[in-house]
Order: structure tokens, then C-alpha cells, then sequence
């Protein structure tokens, strides 16, 4: 690719600043004739993140004495709202003249074209078209405006006009008709003009939604010993285990250590529970008896209400449980369900309060406070977010023979999940809506994620696209400013890294108590159980997994669902999988980070090479000065980096942290790579394919495996300066301690360091360009490489 074409690319990936309108400001008019308008002009705090928008609103409450058709004597009302070439509709009733539909419809006003307001009440008609009952106009110049804080608009009762106006009717209609903003109560619940295409059971899909994740507790489940369990081959003492089961998590004890009917295991097994506890912990004893075959000895269930709740480390008092079983080989018919036995279960098993229950990764982690309420600190922030627009989405699918993209927003902080509206058929969407989230912790992100709606013509088995994310760390914002950005929405795919548009934000970060803040940052950022009693990363990996099924299950039971596969993109389910070009990026950042010691270390050799020997005579000056005066080194040190930090200042990033593409090597990755990273584990790709990539990586973990080995050999070789594993070595090495011993102990300490620092500093003229007689006699120690298979 040309150069000017690869700049191109890179500054469309950069964040770029808007200046959006925010904030409430009302025209001027009147309330009463003129224009509808209040009188004076305001920007209030209640949505001052966002642009405001304008729409009018009709509330069509319910409506009553309707004639009935004089055909068939009955009455199946609904209400058409119409504004220009807008028509909104109630559901219909059957049989009724006296119905109650409490519906709101709210129309965009920069999209109206009309004067006029028209309600029509119709009659509908199974077969034939639908009877005109009556109608009210209002004119739009005459519509008042309602400024929240104010009470809601009273809605009126209006007679039905006939079609030309000249005369009433029969039958009455309760309305409201109010100018207002998206600030309104009614707004999240309104019928939009934006969304004039969708019909039925879709609306529902469409709506703007505060979501809250179920309240998650990690049950340990301490395992400490049975009695009296026994086999069906009593001949035999069984070699038992236990195994546990809580919903679709299901695990197990190891083998019991020895052939017993009192089997001990002491072993914790660890399990997600969510509040309201709708699974139980099903606990079964079985036997090995084969490899391939597993006998159950005994059974009980428990409920997870009844464990004790701990908010602490404090030990929890155990329990026995009787093991339900039946027997078997009973001849008396009367027998055959007798409880043969009774054998017990000893368990210790609480619910874990005081742990945080991770369902994204520490990396970009939206919450750390504790399960348990009553753990909780006082917030130190508000974080306020306003989701502006989209510009420039790209067609996600196809509708009536034309592209078009149904986009809405959902955003994750904490325990609260948030989904914007959906706005049909646009690739240049508008939002402007605002929401707020208590800040515990400065050190934690939030996440935005653009999606297409596909469940808008009623067909559930269609994924919501993915359109990109944003993650913005609140550590990296400057408190009470107001950041508007327009992100880059970047998403790979199998053909390649791949700007799906941009999101407009508007996001501040409001501080409540800085002293807070500041003593947030000596302390733990995971609460204290996870470092008393810590889990192995097996089993964060493991409980992290479950938890995000259970909040992926949780969320898609409410109305409208938040589904499956949003839940798993915002939480990064998949992140911990293999990928060839994440392990290119985290190698990079490595090397980006030891960057700054190499160049030091370079910088040194130059000085040592006398390369500028300006500089290298000013080393040796402020060397005197540091070793005749030692106990400035460290203030010097200090000072040093207190000065690069004041001079980096006026160079601070003005912008929160975005996707970096070449950060992520997403830039230059190769295709199979991709492929690879978006196989199904396990993989569904054919043998030779999987051949290939394996064959590549054991080239690549065979470099890793050398390094390794390198590693472990200097490693070795300084533990064998004293191990005597090369006594010739090893003798001459513990005469030179002694020796270095007595001059270090009559020489004073300062003349030692003037000494060393000279020779290091020492001429090039003074120098050999062989190894030095340290990095020789080092090399030449034996390490246990030779002793390998």
C-alpha cells in the first residue's frame, strides 16, 4: 500500500474531537399562542451530555361510548396517530366501546412536515377495510411545551369530529399532546417515529433498557469425609469419590486414597450461584468400579438458601447429611423402595461474600466491590456518559432489496448494563441518551458496544451483529471535565481489521471525595479474601466462564432480552484463547517496555566508548561528585524523576486511551493467521489445515522452548559457582571471594567505587575486544543442560 494511502488509514483509526450542542436550551416563545414555546432559555444537569432532540409526544389514554357497527353490532376500536407521512397505531380490542390503551407515540420533530396533528379512531374489519369512527386535530402551533422538571400533561377528554369537521359525532377520546424532549418520562416507553417500520411483538425489541446483573456469590464446597457407604458388591470396599452439581456446573472430588466404606477427601470444590437461587447443590458418593463405569452410592439434595453466608475469613461450622439410596437385590415386592441405609456426608459449604465473583477479566474490569452489601464503601465518583450518535455505519444487512443497519448501543459498568433505543434503517443513527453509574473504584473500565438488531422481523435464531466496541479506563480521565470524542468502531474479521463507522460520546468523570481517591490507590484493587485465601488461575478461569454463562442466561430472560452473544462480546469471553497475533503484540509490548533500558544501556556503551567525549568528561564529573558525596545518589535519583515527570506533563495524552490498531498488530496480520484465531475450539477446519497450524506452533514454542533453556543454563551455571560441580572452578571462584573479602574490608568503600567506575569508564585505547576475563570464566560453568535427554 502507497504511503500516503497507509497515513490515510492510520489517522481514520485515531480518536477525533467533536464539539457537539450539548445540553437543554429551549427557544424563545410563549406557552400560550406565538409558538409554544417557554420563555426563557435553560441548560439544565439532567441531560447536559447529550444534544437535545426534540419530539412531540401523544398519549392516547383510553376512550369511551363508541357506536358500534351496524352490521354486526360490535366494536373493535384502535387508534391511528398520523403526523405528516407518519402514522403510529394502538392494539386493537374486540368487542369493546369503551377501551383503555394508555399508549405514547413520539414523533421527531426535525422530521416533521406537517401542521397538523391528526387522531383517527377506526373500526377494524377482518375482511374488508377498516371503518372511520371519528377523528381530532389539533394544529402543531398550538401544541404547549413541557419542560421537565413540570408535572406531566393532564390528558382531556375530546369529542369526535366527523371527516369533514362539520359535525361531532358519537364517542369521546382521552388525549395528551405535549412538545418535549428526550428527557421525558414518557420517552422510554414511547412508540418512535424513527422506528415507523417496526410492528408487533418487535417493538418491544426496540426500546431503550436498564438492565442490573444478578447478584453473584461463589459456594465453596468443603468436602470432608462419608460413612458408612457401601457397594453393590459388598465383597469389595469401594474406592469412592464425590461428585457435585449446581445447575450445569458439575465437579469432582479425587478418588478416595484408600478401598474404605468411610472414605476421607478434605477438598474444596468451588461453584457460581446467582441470587435468586433457583438450582440446588445435588451432592452423589460414587464408586469406581471400572474406568469406564461409575457406581452411585448414595444421593442428597440442598437447597442454597440454607448455607450459612460468610463475610470473612472465619472458619464455617460443618455439617452431616444422610445419603439417600435404595437397595437393591430386596425380594419382598413390599421391600423393593425401603430405604436399605443410612449413610452420612460431612461438608462444610458457605456462600462466599466476601470475594468479588469475576465475570470479565482483571484487565478491563468494570467492578470490585465485594458479593455481600454490607461490605460495601461509600462511591467515590460519578461516571456520566452520553451515547451521541454513530456516523458512517456500514450496510449489516439486507432488507427489501436495499442495505440498511438497525443499530442501538449497550454500555456496561458495574452491575448495571444500559441498551439504547434501536434506530432502524440508518447508517447515521442519533441517540442522545445519558446515563450515570456510582464510581467505587477509579481504576476500572467501561465498555460501549455498537450492534445491529436482527430480531426486528420476528425471526430469534439471527445473531445481533457485532458493529465494534469502545473501552474507556477512568483512571485516565481528568475529573470534571467533559471529553467529546468520536471513536473509531474497529472490528476483525476473517478478512481483516475492518472500521465498521464511529461513536460520538460525551463522558465526564465527577469526583465526590479525592481523599478517597488518593487512599484508594496504596490499597488491594480486588477485596482482601482474593489475597487471604487466594483461587488458583484454573479456577478464576473456570468460575469466570460459569459466571458469565449466568449473566449471560439472567439477561436474556428479561424484556427485551439482552442476548447471548452481546453479553459474550462486551465480557470478552473469548479472550483468553489462542491467537497468533495477540502472542505478536503482547511480544512487542514486551519489547516496547525494555525499550527504554536498552536505549540506556546503548547510551552507556556510547559514553563508555568515549563516542562524544563532551559528555562522556561530564559522566565522569557528576560520577566524583556522587562518590564523594554518596548520600545524594538517592535524593539525585528522586529528583531526577520528579523533573521528567514535570517536563512529560505539558506532552500528557489530551484524550482517553482507544483501540489501537497497531498495538494489536491488527494492521499487518496475515489471513491465515486470522482464520486460525476465528476457528471453533475445537477446530472444525480439515486435517491438513490443522496439520499446518500445528506444525507452526511447535516452530514457534520450539524458539520459546530455546530461550527457556537459555534461561535455565545461566541460571545453573550461577548456582554451580558453589556446588562444586566443577571443583576447579569452584575453588578458584571461593579463593577470589576471599581475596576480594580482605580488600574490600581494609579499603575504604568510596576509593573501591572511584576505582571500578574509572576502569568501566575507561578509554577505548584500554579496551580489548575479546569476551572479559568475568563473562569467560562464567561461560565455562557447567549448567545440568548436558544431563537431558
Amino acid at each position: 500500500m502507497s504511503s500516503p494511502a497507509a497515513a490515510s488509514r492510520a489517522e481514520d483509526y485515531k480518536l477525533k474531537d467533536t464539539k457537539p450542542q450539548l445540553g437543554e436550551r429551549w427557544p424563545h416563545g410563549g406557552l400560550r399562542g406565538g409558538g409554544g414555546w417557554i420563555s426563557s432559555e435553560r441548560a439544565t444537569s439532567t441531560y447536559d451530555l447529550v444534544e437535545q432532540m426534540f419530539y412531540l409526544y401523544v398519549r392516547v389514554v383510553k376512550a369511551k361510548d363508541l357506536p358500534t357497527n351496524p352490521v354486526t353490532g360490535n366494536c373493535d376500536p384502535y387508534v391511528e396517530v398520523k403526523v405528516g407521512n407518519y402514522k403510529g397505531k394502538t392494539r386493537h380490542f374486540e368487542k369493546k366501546t369503551n377501551p383503555l390503551w394508555n399508549q405514547v407515540f413520539a414523533f421527531s420533530k426535525e422530521k416533521i412536515q406537517s401542521s397538523a396533528v391528526e387522531v383517527f379512531v377506526r373500526d377494524k374489519e377482518m375482511v374488508a377495510r377498516d371503518d372511520y369512527i371519528g377523528k381530532v386535530v389539533f394544529d402543531m402551533h398550538e401544541v404547549p411545551t413541557r419542560v421537565p422538571p413540570d408535572s406531566p400533561l393532564a390528558p382531556q377528554w375530546y369529542r369526535l369530529e366527523h371527516r369533514h369537521r362539520e359535525i361531532k359525532v358519537r364517542g369521546e377520546v382521552m388525549l395528551a399532546v405535549w412538545m418535549g424532549t428526550q428527557a421525558d418520562e414518557a420517552f422510554p416507553e414511547s412508540w418512535h417515529s424513527d422506528a415507523a417500520s417496526v410492528h408487533g411483538e418487535a417493538v418491544y425489541n426496540i426500546r431503550s433498557k436498564v438492565y442490573v446483573s444478578p447478584k453473584l456469590w461463589y459456594l465453596r464446597v468443603n468436602v470432608i469425609e462419608a460413612q458408612d457407604v457401601e457397594p453393590r458388591d459388598r465383597s469389595q470396599p469401594p474406592q469412592a469419590f464425590v461428585k457435585a452439581q449446581v445447575g450445569n456446573q458439575i465437579l469432582k472430588t479425587k478418588l478416595s486414597q484408600t478401598r474404605t466404606t468411610n472414605p476421607m477427601w478434605n477438598e474444596d470444590l468451588l461453584f457460581v450461584a446467582a441470587e435468586p437461587f433457583e438450582e440446588h447443590l445435588v451432592l452423589t458418593v460414587e464408586n469406581k468400579v471400572t474406568s469406564a463405569k461409575d457406581e452411585v452410592m448414595g444421593q442428597t439434595t440442598i437447597t442454597l438458601d440454607s448455607f450459612e453466608r460468610r463475610l470473612d475469613h472465619r472458619p464455617v461450622h460443618s455439617h452431616w447429611f444422610n445419603l439417600e439410596r435404595f437397595g437393591f437385590g430386596v425380594i419382598e415386592a413390599d421391600k423393593r423402595h425401603e430405604l436399605k441405609f443410612s449413610s452420612r456426608l460431612h461438608l462444610r459449604v458457605c456462600l462466599e461474600g466476601a470475594y468479588h465473583v469475576l465475570d470479565e477479566s482483571t484487565m478491563y474490569i468494570s467492578d470490585v466491590r465485594p458479593t455481600a452489601r454490607q461490605l460495601w464503601k461509600q462511591p467515590i465518583g460519578i461516571l456520566e456518559v452520553g451515547i451521541l450518535s454513530a456516523q458512517g455505519l456500514l450496510q449489516m444487512k439486507t432488507k427489501d432489496g436495499k442495505g440498511t443497519t438497525d443499530a442501538y448501543c449497550v454500555a456496561k459498568y458495574g452491575q448495571k448494563w444500559v441498551r439504547t433505543r434501536t434506530i432502524t434503517e440508518s447508517f447515521n443513527p442519533k441517540w442522545n441518551e445519558q446515563y450515570t453509574w456510582e464510581v467505587y473504584d477509579p481504576c476500572t473500565v467501561i465498555t460501549i458496544g455498537v450492534f445491529d438488531n436482527c430480531h426486528l422481523g420476528g425471526n430469534d435464531k439471527l445473531a445481533d451483529a457485532r458493529i465494534g466496541k469502545v473501552r474507556i479506563r477512568l483512571s485516565t480521565l481528568e475529573m470534571d471535565r467533559i471529553y467529546t470524542n468520536s471513536y473509531p468502531l474497529l472490528v476483525l474479521q476473517p478478512s481483516g481489521l475492518k472500521k465498521m463507522g464511529e461513536l460520538q460520546l460525551a463522558v465526564r468523570f465527577t469526583c465526590l471525595s479525592l481523599a478517597n481517591i488518593i487512599y484508594l490507590y496504596g490499597h488491594p484493587l480486588l477485596p482482601k479474601m482474593h489475597y487471604l485465601h487466594p483461587f488458583t488461575v484454573n479456577q478464576l478461569d473456570s468460575l469466570r466462564y460459569q459466571a458469565m454463562t449466568i449473566v449471560a442466561v439472567r439477561l436474556g430472560r428479561a424484556e427485551p432480552p439482552l442476548r447471548k452473544e452481546v453479553v459474550e462480546y462486551m465480557l470478552d469471553v473469548d479472550s483468553h484463547m489462542w491467537s497468533m497475533r495477540r502472542s505478536k503484540a503482547n511480544f512487542f509490548r514486551i519489547v516496547s517496555f525494555f525499550s527504554g533500558a536498552i536505549s540506556m544501556s546503548k547510551w552507556l556503551g556510547e559514553v563508555c566508548q568515549w563516542r562524544n567525549p563532551v559528555t562522556t568528561i561530564l559522566v565522569h564529573i557528576l560520577f566524583f561528585i556522587l562518590i564523594c558525596y554518596p548520600e545524594l545518589i538517592l535524593p539525585t535519583m528522586f529528583l531526577y524523576m520528579f523533573l521528567i515527570g514535570i517536563w512529560n506533563f505539558r506532552c500528557r495524552p489530551r484524550h482517553p486511551p482507544h483501540m489501537d490498531t497497531k498495538l494489536s498488530w491488527a494492521e499487518a496480520v496475515h489471513p491465515d493467521e486470522l482464520d486460525e484465531e476465528f476457528d471453533t475450539f475445537p477446530t472444525s477446519k480439515q486435517q491438513d489445515v490443522a496439520r499446518m497450524r500445528y506444525d507452526r506452533l511447535r516452530s514457534v514454542a520450539g524458539r520459546i522452548q530455546t530461550v527457556v533453556g537459555d534461561i535455565a543454563t545461566q541460571g545453573e551455571r550461577f548456582q554451580s559457582l558453589l556446588s562444586w560441580r566443577d571443583p576447579r572452578a569452584t575453588s578458584l571462584y571461593i579463593i577470589f571471594c576471599l581475596i576480594i573479602a580482605i580488600i574490600l574490608y581494609v579499603t575504604p568503600f568510596q576509593m573501591i567505587a572511584l576505582v571500578a567506575g574509572i576502569f568501566w569508564l575507561r578509554h577505548p585505547r584500554f579496551r580489548s575486544k575479546l569476551p572479559s576475563v568475568p563473562s569467560n570464566f562464567f561461560r565455562r560453568l557447567p549448567s545440568r543442560a548436558d544431563s537431558m535427554l
